[in-house]
């Protein structure tokens, strides 16, 4: 992976490496950025350059070094990834909760594509109804991991995904750390969501705002997924809210409430992308529209209900439930509040 894998960017590029150049390179670098700018793609990029033993002039890893090859199979010795996992039934004791048991999944994943979400890694360590983290066990194991001198006698990386799934506790034991790292160790975290990182982590780190790909960027990083599961869903809440069936909609609570955790926030995700769609499906401009075939058909007949009245308090319940759903508030009583309110505001 080197910036010419990167999708987009240009600007971010061309600021990491004239920090390169320059010798300005932090000891620990926060790229901020919705989810899906590339911002991991970046920072394992990042990561090759800075260990590349060779580098082209103007700082482009050379792809031929030893660092370099052994960097593009994401096999390097001093690179080291850390990200969120859910237990396992090999996990015994709470000192085993680290990311060492899953990294066989995820060097496979970073090697299939960098541009993935947190519901596509749930997917990989077999989640079910599991929400990923960092255990503090996985703070003794950086240290332990940073402890360690080079192996290739160069610098040693550390890339850190969603340093936001951190609790206070793990995030405390880091602090001394991020302060005063070895020599030549660079931390180099992706974040969705800084506001929720641990501001004495914050303080820490030079942030960089990776802002968000366009719409033909997104589509090339982000092949379209297989979303009818979400559709279907959704297609059946409107209608049985339109309906008010009240005792179907308690088997569609049901069905919501069986899927996983990250599941349920990306359903409610789709949905608040499916009210903008047909909010701006009644303007009857295509071009303003991003909706699969499927999509579009269901919005012919139902765009209609979507209006100035409820757009906004349609989308802040959408959201507001996807925020309930994150703070672990039962799934049952989320979804099925959520569909009393539809009832009403589809009326207005």
């Amino acid at each position: 992976m080197t910036f010419d894998n990167v999708i987009g960017q240009s600007e971010i590029k061309q600021r990491l490496m004239s920090d390169l150049q320059a010798g300005r390179v932090p000891h620990a670098l926060m790229l901020c950025g919705p989810a899906g700018s590339g911002k991991l793609a970046l920072a394992v990029a990042f990561a090759q350059a800075l260990l590349c033993q060779h580098p082209l002039p103007g700082g482009s890893p050379c792809g031929e070094c030893t660092s370099c090859k052994m960097a593009a199979k994401m096999q390097h010795p001093d690179l080291h990834f850390t990200f969120p996992i859910i237990k396992n039934s090999k996990m015994k004791e709470a000192k085993d909760a680290v990311t060492d048991y899953y990294i066989s999944e995820w060097r496979a994943r970073l090697l299939s594509s960098p541009y993935f979400d947190l519901n596509d890694w749930l997917g990989d360590m077999g989640a079910e109804n599991q929400q990923a983290q960092y255990y503090v066990a996985e703070a003794d194991n950086i240290q332990r991991k940073l402890a360690m001198k080079s192996n290739q006698g160069g610098r040693k990386i550390m890339v850190v995904w969603l340093p936001e799934k951190m609790n206070q506790e793990t995030a405390n034991k880091l602090l001394k750390l991020l302060e005063e790292p070895p020599l030549g160790t660079h931390f180099l975290m992706t974040s969705n969501e800084p506001e929720l990182v641990l501001g004495t982590i914050l303080s820490r780190t030079q942030r960089i705002l990776v802002p968000p790909l366009s719409r033909e960027e997104f589509r090339q990083a982000h092949p379209p997924r297989d979303e009818r599961q979400y559709l279907e869903l959704f297609q059946m809440l409107m209608r049985l809210c339109y309906q008010r069936k009240i005792k179907d909609l308690r088997e569609w609570t049901e069905q919501l409430a069986g899927m996983g955790r990250e599941q349920q926030k990306a359903f409610l995700a789709f949905c608040q992308r499916q009210i903008r769609e047909n909010f701006i499906y009644n303007f009857q401009q295509p071009e303003l529209n991003d909706q699969s075939n499927e999509e579009a058909t269901f919005s012919r007949k139902f765009a209609r209900f979507i209006n100035e009245r409820n757009v906004i308090p349609m989308t802040e319940e959408l959201s507001r439930a996807e925020t309930d759903i994150a703070q672990n508030v039962n799934a049952r009583m989320v979804f099925f509040t959520l569909a009393l309110k539809i009832i009403v505001l589809l009326i207005q």
